[in-house]
Protein backbone atom coordinates (compact mmCIF):
# COMPACT_ATOMS: atom_id res chain seq x y z
CA UNK A 1 0.00 0.00 0.00
CA UNK A 2 1.08 3.63 -0.71
CA UNK A 3 -0.22 6.44 1.04
CA UNK A 4 0.22 9.92 -1.09
CA UNK A 5 0.01 12.82 1.52
CA UNK A 6 0.50 16.84 0.79
CA UNK A 7 3.25 18.71 2.44
CA UNK A 8 0.73 20.74 4.44
CA UNK A 9 -0.91 17.53 5.55
CA UNK A 10 2.29 16.14 5.88
CA UNK A 11 3.01 19.38 8.41
CA UNK A 12 -0.55 18.88 9.88
CA UNK A 13 0.59 15.63 11.35
CA UNK A 14 3.61 16.65 12.75
CA UNK A 15 2.18 19.80 14.73
CA UNK A 16 -0.63 17.10 16.07
CA UNK A 17 2.42 15.50 17.89
CA UNK A 18 3.26 18.33 19.96
CA UNK A 19 2.14 17.16 22.92
CA UNK A 20 4.49 14.33 23.06
CA UNK A 21 7.75 16.79 23.04
CA UNK A 22 10.14 16.33 26.07
CA UNK A 23 13.77 17.96 26.65
CA UNK A 24 16.41 15.81 25.26
CA UNK A 25 18.74 17.74 27.41
CA UNK A 26 17.76 18.65 30.98
CA UNK A 27 20.11 21.57 30.79
CA UNK A 28 19.10 22.63 27.39
CA UNK A 29 15.35 23.91 26.77
CA UNK A 30 15.92 24.11 23.21
CA UNK A 31 17.19 20.55 22.79
CA UNK A 32 14.53 19.03 22.64
CA UNK A 33 12.40 15.28 20.74
CA UNK A 34 9.77 13.98 19.86
CA UNK A 35 7.49 11.08 18.39
CA UNK A 36 7.09 10.74 15.17
CA UNK A 37 2.98 10.49 13.93
CA UNK A 38 2.23 7.51 14.87
CA UNK A 39 -0.36 7.08 12.09
CA UNK A 40 2.61 7.85 9.37
CA UNK A 41 5.59 5.47 11.28
CA UNK A 42 7.57 4.70 14.26
CA UNK A 43 10.72 6.42 15.32
CA UNK A 44 11.78 9.92 16.72
CA UNK A 45 12.97 13.58 15.93
CA UNK A 46 15.37 15.56 17.77
CA UNK A 47 15.57 19.34 17.47
CA UNK A 48 18.72 21.38 18.27
CA UNK A 49 18.21 24.99 18.05
CA UNK A 50 22.28 26.09 18.42
CA UNK A 51 21.17 29.65 17.25
CA UNK A 52 19.17 32.08 15.80
CA UNK A 53 19.11 30.91 12.06
CA UNK A 54 21.17 26.96 13.04
CA UNK A 55 19.06 24.23 14.18
CA UNK A 56 20.44 20.49 13.46
CA UNK A 57 17.47 17.69 13.17
CA UNK A 58 18.31 14.14 14.16
CA UNK A 59 15.68 12.07 12.64
CA UNK A 60 15.08 8.06 13.32
CA UNK A 61 12.08 6.82 10.98
CA UNK A 62 10.82 4.04 9.69
CA UNK A 63 7.39 4.30 7.62
CA UNK A 64 3.95 1.83 8.50
CA UNK A 65 3.41 2.12 4.25
CA UNK A 66 5.02 3.46 1.30
CA UNK A 67 4.64 7.21 1.41
CA UNK A 68 4.88 9.98 -1.40
CA UNK A 69 4.68 13.47 0.27
CA UNK A 70 3.59 16.21 -2.56
CA UNK A 71 5.27 19.89 -1.53
CA UNK A 72 4.03 22.99 -3.60
CA UNK A 73 6.56 25.46 -4.93
CA UNK A 74 7.94 27.12 -1.56
CA UNK A 75 10.89 29.54 0.10
CA UNK A 76 13.68 27.85 0.66
CA UNK A 77 16.48 28.33 2.97
CA UNK A 78 20.40 27.05 2.65
CA UNK A 79 20.47 23.39 3.89
CA UNK A 80 22.84 20.17 4.12
CA UNK A 81 21.42 16.74 4.69
CA UNK A 82 23.35 13.45 5.60
CA UNK A 83 21.87 10.58 4.92
CA UNK A 84 22.99 7.84 6.86
CA UNK A 85 20.53 4.84 6.58
CA UNK A 86 17.77 4.32 3.78
CA UNK A 87 16.96 4.94 0.04
CA UNK A 88 14.09 6.97 -1.84
CA UNK A 89 13.60 9.08 -4.45
CA UNK A 90 12.77 12.90 -5.28
CA UNK A 91 11.16 14.25 -8.32
CA UNK A 92 10.39 17.54 -9.61
CA UNK A 93 6.66 18.06 -10.89
CA UNK A 94 7.13 20.56 -12.94
CA UNK A 95 10.20 20.07 -15.19
CA UNK A 96 9.29 22.62 -17.81
CA UNK A 97 9.85 25.34 -15.50
CA UNK A 98 12.65 23.82 -12.86
CA UNK A 99 15.70 21.80 -13.13
CA UNK A 100 15.72 20.20 -9.87
CA UNK A 101 19.54 19.77 -9.73
CA UNK A 102 19.18 17.76 -6.70
CA UNK A 103 16.24 15.19 -8.01
CA UNK A 104 16.49 11.69 -8.03
CA UNK A 105 17.38 8.93 -6.85
CA UNK A 106 19.00 9.01 -2.97
CA UNK A 107 21.21 6.28 -1.00
CA UNK A 108 22.40 5.84 2.39
CA UNK A 109 26.00 7.55 2.80
CA UNK A 110 24.91 10.41 0.08
CA UNK A 111 24.53 14.17 1.70
CA UNK A 112 22.17 16.91 -0.24
CA UNK A 113 23.39 20.49 -0.01
CA UNK A 114 20.92 23.17 -0.97
CA UNK A 115 21.25 26.99 -1.30
CA UNK A 116 18.30 29.65 -0.72
CA UNK A 117 15.81 30.63 -3.00
CA UNK A 118 12.76 28.81 -4.29
CA UNK A 119 12.36 25.03 -4.25
CA UNK A 120 9.75 23.87 -7.05
CA UNK A 121 6.86 21.44 -6.70
CA UNK A 122 8.39 18.50 -5.57
CA UNK A 123 7.74 14.42 -5.05
CA UNK A 124 9.38 12.45 -2.73
CA UNK A 125 9.11 8.73 -2.28
CA UNK A 126 9.76 6.48 0.92
CA UNK A 127 9.74 3.22 1.29
CA UNK A 128 8.13 1.25 4.30
CA UNK A 129 11.12 -1.47 4.07
CA UNK A 130 13.80 1.10 5.01
CA UNK A 131 15.04 2.54 8.06
CA UNK A 132 16.01 5.92 7.65
CA UNK A 133 18.37 8.09 9.84
CA UNK A 134 19.09 11.54 8.83
CA UNK A 135 21.31 14.47 10.21
CA UNK A 136 19.88 17.64 8.86
CA UNK A 137 21.28 20.78 9.12
CA UNK A 138 19.66 24.45 8.32
CA UNK A 139 21.14 27.95 8.31
CA UNK A 140 19.57 31.12 7.31
CA UNK A 141 20.94 33.33 4.41
CA UNK A 142 22.45 35.76 6.96
CA UNK A 143 23.88 33.86 8.91
CA UNK A 144 25.48 31.94 6.17
CA UNK A 145 26.48 35.03 4.58
CA UNK A 146 28.21 36.14 8.27
CA UNK A 147 31.18 33.51 7.98
CA UNK A 148 32.56 36.17 4.72
CA UNK A 149 33.88 38.56 7.84
CA UNK A 150 32.47 40.90 5.36
CA UNK A 151 30.06 43.42 7.09
CA UNK A 152 27.47 43.70 4.16
CA UNK A 153 27.68 39.44 3.50
CA UNK A 154 29.14 39.54 0.54
CA UNK A 155 30.16 35.90 -0.48
CA UNK A 156 32.87 35.50 -3.06
CA UNK A 157 32.32 34.70 -6.67
CA UNK A 158 32.68 31.19 -6.92
CA UNK A 159 29.45 30.97 -4.03
CA UNK A 160 27.11 33.81 -5.22
CA UNK A 161 25.11 30.55 -6.94
CA UNK A 162 24.11 29.55 -3.48
CA UNK A 163 22.06 33.05 -2.24
CA UNK A 164 19.93 33.01 -4.60
CA UNK A 165 16.27 35.30 -4.72
CA UNK A 166 12.53 34.02 -4.22
CA UNK A 167 12.27 34.60 -7.98
CA UNK A 168 14.79 31.96 -8.69
CA UNK A 169 15.22 28.34 -8.27
CA UNK A 170 17.41 27.43 -5.70
CA UNK A 171 20.64 25.65 -5.97
CA UNK A 172 20.81 21.54 -5.10
CA UNK A 173 23.33 19.45 -5.53
CA UNK A 174 24.20 15.68 -4.42
CA UNK A 175 27.21 14.37 -3.18
CA UNK A 176 28.98 11.27 -1.61
CA UNK A 177 29.67 11.40 2.59
CA UNK A 178 33.76 11.49 2.59
CA UNK A 179 35.53 9.41 5.66
CA UNK A 180 36.24 13.54 6.99
CA UNK A 181 32.30 14.05 7.08
CA UNK A 182 31.87 10.58 8.99
CA UNK A 183 33.92 11.99 11.57
CA UNK A 184 31.76 14.78 12.40
CA UNK A 185 28.63 13.26 12.09
CA UNK A 186 29.62 10.64 14.31
CA UNK A 187 30.51 13.06 17.21
CA UNK A 188 27.29 14.71 16.64
CA UNK A 189 25.29 11.72 17.44
CA UNK A 190 27.56 10.19 20.13
CA UNK A 191 28.04 14.12 21.56
CA UNK A 192 28.90 13.30 25.30
CA UNK A 193 27.85 17.04 26.90
CA UNK A 194 25.06 18.52 27.85
CA UNK A 195 24.02 22.35 28.34
CA UNK A 196 26.28 25.27 27.50
CA UNK A 197 29.48 22.35 26.31
CA UNK A 198 27.38 20.26 24.04
CA UNK A 199 25.69 23.37 22.42
CA UNK A 200 29.43 24.73 21.76
CA UNK A 201 30.72 21.37 20.81
CA UNK A 202 27.84 20.58 18.00
CA UNK A 203 28.16 23.89 16.66
CA UNK A 204 32.07 23.32 16.07
CA UNK A 205 30.81 19.88 14.14
CA UNK A 206 28.42 21.49 12.49
CA UNK A 207 30.48 24.49 11.29
CA UNK A 208 32.95 21.72 10.73
CA UNK A 209 30.43 19.70 8.41
CA UNK A 210 29.50 22.49 6.49
CA UNK A 211 33.24 23.68 5.80
CA UNK A 212 33.70 20.54 3.95
CA UNK A 213 30.50 20.02 2.04
CA UNK A 214 31.80 24.15 0.60
CA UNK A 215 35.29 22.72 0.09
CA UNK A 216 34.14 20.21 -2.26
CA UNK A 217 32.05 23.15 -3.64
CA UNK A 218 34.32 25.38 -4.40
CA UNK A 219 36.61 22.11 -6.15
CA UNK A 220 33.66 21.50 -8.59
CA UNK A 221 32.86 25.09 -9.54
CA UNK A 222 36.77 25.50 -10.05
CA UNK A 223 36.87 22.49 -12.52
CA UNK A 224 33.64 24.11 -14.42
CA UNK A 225 35.18 27.54 -14.89
CA UNK A 226 38.68 26.06 -16.00
CA UNK A 227 36.91 23.91 -18.41
CA UNK A 228 35.26 27.26 -19.96
CA UNK A 229 38.68 28.83 -20.63
CA UNK A 230 39.48 25.70 -23.03
CA UNK A 231 38.25 25.98 -26.58
CA UNK A 232 34.92 24.08 -26.69
CA UNK A 233 36.16 20.88 -28.75
CA UNK A 234 39.06 20.98 -26.60
CA UNK A 235 37.36 20.52 -23.52
CA UNK A 236 35.13 17.78 -25.22
CA UNK A 237 37.91 15.83 -26.02
CA UNK A 238 39.78 15.87 -22.49
CA UNK A 239 36.14 15.08 -20.78
CA UNK A 240 36.36 12.13 -23.19
CA UNK A 241 39.79 11.03 -22.25
CA UNK A 242 38.42 11.14 -18.63
CA UNK A 243 35.61 8.71 -19.72
CA UNK A 244 38.63 6.63 -21.33
CA UNK A 245 40.78 6.07 -18.25
CA UNK A 246 38.45 6.03 -15.91
CA UNK A 247 37.02 2.61 -17.86
CA UNK A 248 40.11 0.75 -17.61
CA UNK A 249 40.56 1.05 -14.13
CA UNK A 250 42.54 -2.50 -14.10
CA UNK A 251 45.13 -1.59 -17.04
CA UNK A 252 44.65 1.91 -18.17
CA UNK A 253 46.26 3.30 -21.22
CA UNK A 254 49.13 5.45 -20.77
CA UNK A 255 49.39 9.13 -21.66
CA UNK A 256 50.35 8.57 -25.08
CA UNK A 257 47.85 6.04 -26.26
CA UNK A 258 44.45 8.47 -24.33
CA UNK A 259 46.25 11.75 -26.42
CA UNK A 260 45.62 9.27 -29.74
CA UNK A 261 41.89 8.16 -29.36
CA UNK A 262 40.83 11.77 -28.60
CA UNK A 263 43.11 12.89 -31.12
CA UNK A 264 44.99 15.56 -29.13
CA UNK A 265 49.02 15.77 -29.07
CA UNK A 266 49.82 14.38 -25.31
CA UNK A 267 51.32 17.79 -24.18
CA UNK A 268 47.61 19.35 -24.73
CA UNK A 269 46.27 16.48 -22.99
CA UNK A 270 48.50 17.05 -19.99
CA UNK A 271 48.26 20.32 -19.79
CA UNK A 272 44.22 20.58 -20.28
CA UNK A 273 43.44 17.42 -17.68
CA UNK A 274 45.41 19.68 -15.27
CA UNK A 275 43.59 22.59 -15.93
CA UNK A 276 39.97 21.05 -15.95
CA UNK A 277 40.28 18.65 -13.31
CA UNK A 278 43.32 19.94 -11.18
CA UNK A 279 45.49 17.86 -11.13
CA UNK A 280 47.80 15.21 -13.53
CA UNK A 281 45.78 12.68 -15.64
CA UNK A 282 47.15 9.97 -13.53
CA UNK A 283 46.98 11.09 -10.11
CA UNK A 284 43.42 12.05 -11.02
CA UNK A 285 42.78 8.21 -11.73
CA UNK A 286 44.86 7.00 -8.77
CA UNK A 287 42.52 9.25 -6.92
CA UNK A 288 39.41 7.47 -8.70
CA UNK A 289 40.80 4.51 -7.68
CA UNK A 290 40.44 4.87 -3.98
CA UNK A 291 37.43 6.42 -3.87
CA UNK A 292 35.71 3.59 -5.80
CA UNK A 293 37.80 1.14 -3.46
CA UNK A 294 35.92 3.13 -0.64
CA UNK A 295 32.61 3.58 -1.98
CA UNK A 296 33.21 -0.94 -2.90
CA UNK A 297 33.99 -1.75 1.16
CA UNK A 298 31.55 0.26 1.95
CA UNK A 299 29.22 -2.02 -0.20
CA UNK A 300 29.95 -4.25 2.38
CA UNK A 301 29.64 -7.20 -0.95
CA UNK A 302 33.87 -7.72 -1.03
CA UNK A 303 36.30 -8.82 0.92
CA UNK A 304 39.75 -6.22 0.60
CA UNK A 305 42.03 -8.46 -1.60
CA UNK A 306 38.51 -8.30 -3.92
CA UNK A 307 38.10 -4.11 -3.69
CA UNK A 308 41.97 -4.14 -4.66
CA UNK A 309 41.55 -6.22 -7.79
CA UNK A 310 38.43 -4.63 -8.56
CA UNK A 311 40.00 -0.95 -8.72
CA UNK A 312 43.42 -2.24 -10.30
CA UNK A 313 45.95 -2.49 -7.08
CA UNK A 314 48.17 -4.77 -5.79
CA UNK A 315 46.87 -5.42 -2.48
CA UNK A 316 49.96 -4.66 -0.63
CA UNK A 317 50.28 -1.24 -2.24
CA UNK A 318 46.22 -0.89 -1.80
CA UNK A 319 46.39 -1.15 1.73
CA UNK A 320 49.21 1.88 2.01
CA UNK A 321 47.73 3.60 -0.41
CA UNK A 322 44.41 3.57 1.36
CA UNK A 323 45.54 4.27 4.57
CA UNK A 324 47.60 7.43 3.48
CA UNK A 325 44.21 8.95 1.74
CA UNK A 326 41.48 8.19 4.49
CA UNK A 327 43.43 7.51 7.54
CA UNK A 328 42.85 3.93 8.01
CA UNK A 329 43.58 0.49 6.67
CA UNK A 330 41.21 -0.82 3.86
CA UNK A 331 40.08 -4.05 6.46
CA UNK A 332 39.43 -1.17 9.41
CA UNK A 333 37.39 1.25 7.13
CA UNK A 334 35.33 -1.43 5.87
CA UNK A 335 34.91 -2.39 9.96
CA UNK A 336 34.42 1.29 11.39
CA UNK A 337 31.63 2.07 8.41
CA UNK A 338 29.83 -1.27 9.29
CA UNK A 339 29.38 0.25 12.62
CA UNK A 340 28.27 3.51 11.75
CA UNK A 341 25.90 2.65 9.20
Amino acid sequence: MTLTISGTSYLEELLETEHTKRPFDPFDPLDVLWQYPSRLGKGQCRIIQLREGLQIMIGNIQFHDDLITRVTEREHGLEFTFLLSGTGELRSIHEERFTTAGAGHYFAGQYFFCGSGTAPQELTEWSAKQYYHVVNIEINSELFCSFTGDPFGELQLSLKHLIRQTTQEYYARAGTITYAMQIPLRQILQCPYQGLNKRLYLESKVLELMALVIEQELEIRNSNENAHSLKPDVADRIYRARELLLQRLDNPPTLMELAQQVELNSRTLKEGFRQVFGKPAFSYLHDYRLEQARQLLEAKEMKVTEVANAVGFGHSYFAKAFSKKFGLTPKLYQKQWKKFF
